[in-house]
């Protein structure tokens, strides 16, 4: 049975239109009732409160991805291939390298040098001479201002497509999957040593970057906009506040919170929390790990203000989700989870599914102790690094979701951090290609309706400001 309301717009939708609204500032309303979708967007960038970094990310400092950013024209970088992460075989190289059109490779040594190749054509194992006239070899450190930039002899070849990983003729990356570059006899591309690597071509790093242009803005919104009353914060959430589900046993819409270790689940809570208290709130861990911060299962009721009355909705965050067998959350405990067996403050042990005789576990839950609503939250920098045990693990999930029929939607989280031109106006989120390509992706990686894929900025980080008396 349904426990939410179908004759107006749907509670969990205003819920995450509200997390982009940041208490003290003003914004703008937009939402979408054609699909019963509501979404805020705050003209303010300033963001805060610490988020959960993933555990795939760049090695790129913040100096070097602008001086690398500055051998190409208006583009975003986006990883494909981590070493450390995925290992330094040719088999992982090409698994997530192969047939995505220009790419940057980066490599990195003790020597303090990042240093690698840029081609335009895909890697696609022909073993054939690829002419590539805007491939080039570059070369970074600390001591120059500027990038090496190194371009073929003949300005017209570009890279041997071969089984390894890089070969641009004088260096070969990643041959015989070691983390070493292999000198090749040869005069394709002519440079000194010590300015390319510093003559240290052991690597402590390699990545592959898909190299993407930036095409601009859409001339109209990829998804509609209606605002239909609901056009400020005030109203909204008054909406949410006078919100009743409509079985009367229920007075509080469950929802819970799943995805991969730093999607972002415990600072969506906090965004939403810091709405409705008016000030800035860390009440759920975030922080910086490779594994998931959070070891209980929460449960999370939000008061409007201080000492006011709960809203109708309780958020229930859990452990992060992690590709080993004994890892982050069990498809098992979600299951125990949805159906109302796992109370507030439940430590889990990944090393074993919820236990019956355990305590917080509840053996006749009724109604209101169940799950009401999935929501998936991943990270929109990470989707296409997204590995096949991830994307598996997933799937079980909502296979065994679609079995008990609960809701189930998608927060496609740091939306800022994956476009540029969303970084500069959050209020472009609708008018960005790539991110309306993203919700496209994840909606076929999950097999849930795109219009069930909402774009969202959690609250990130806080600057304080101090201010002396004159």
């Amino acid at each position: 049975m349904s426990i939410l309301r179908k004759d107006k717009p749907h509670l969990l939708y205003a819920f995450f239109m509200v997390a982009q609204q940041r208490p003290g500032f003003c914004g703008r309303l937009c939402c979408d009732l054609h699909y019963k979708e509501l979404y805020f967007h705050d003209h303010q960038l300033q963001t805060f409160l610490g988020d959960v970094m993933s555990v795939v990310k760049s090695s790129l400092s913040v100096g070097q991805e602008k001086k690398l950013l500055s051998l190409f024209g208006h583009v975003r970088l986006h990883l494909l291939y981590k070493a450390s992460v995925h290992g330094y075989m040719n088999i992982a190289f090409h698994s997530r390298c192969d047939g995505q059109g220009p790419t940057v490779l980066v490599a990195y040594n003790k020597a303090g040098f990042v240093f690698g190749g840029y081609i335009s054509k895909d890697y696609a194992q022909t073993g054939q001479v690829i002419n590539d006239d805007k491939a080039f070899l570059y070369s970074i450190t600390d001591q120059r201002e500027k990038p090496l930039r190194v371009s073929s002899t003949d300005g017209q070849y570009g890279f041997t497509d071969g089984a390894y990983g890089l070969n641009v003729g004088a260096m070969w990356f990643l041959n015989n999957s070691t983390a070493t570059v292999q000198i090749v006899a040869g005069n394709s591309y002519t440079f000194e040593a010590e300015e390319m690597h510093g003559n240290d071509l052991q690597l402590t790093e390699c990545e592959v970057y898909r190299v993407e242009e930036c095409v601009g803005l859409l001339e109209t919104p990829w998804r509609k906009i209606d605002l239909e009353g609901y056009g400020t914060k005030e109203r909204l959430m008054d909406y949410i506040k006078n919100y009743k589900p409509e079985v009367k046993s229920v007075v509080q819409v469950r929802v819970l919170l799943v995805g991969p270790v730093g999607a972002g689940k415990s600072s969506f809570f906090n965004s939403i929390n810091s709405v409705f208290k008016g000030h800035v709130t860390g009440q759920a861990n975030t922080g910086s790990a490779g594994t998931s911060l959070t070891t209980q299962f929460r449960t999370y009721s939000i008061k409007a203000e201080q000492g006011g009355k709960a809203l109708p909705l309780v958020l229930c965050d859990t452990m992060g989700l992690e590709e080993g067998p004994s890892a982050g959350l069990d498809i098992d405990d979600i299951n125990s989870i949805l159906k109302g067996h796992v109370q507030d403050r439940y430590q889990f042990n990944p090393s074993m599914s919820v236990q019956t005789d355990g305590v917080g576990f509840c053996k006749s839950p009724i109604l209101k102790d169940t799950i009401h609503c999935v929501v998936y939250v991943l990270d929109a920098c990470k989707v296409t690094l997204l590995s096949a045990k991830m994307v598996d693990k997933l799937a079980a999930i909502r296979k065994g979701i679609n079995k008990v029929g609960v809701a189930q939607l998608v927060l496609l989280t740091k939306v800022d951090e994956a476009c540029p031109l969303v970084r500069e106006d959050l209020t472009n989120i609708y008018l960005s290609h790539y991110i309306e390509r993203m919700t496209r992706e994840v909606s076929v990686c999950l097999g849930v309706s795109q219009s069930c894929v909402l774009p969202v900025k959690n609250y990130s980080r806080v600057c304080v400001c101090f201010v002396s008396d004159p």
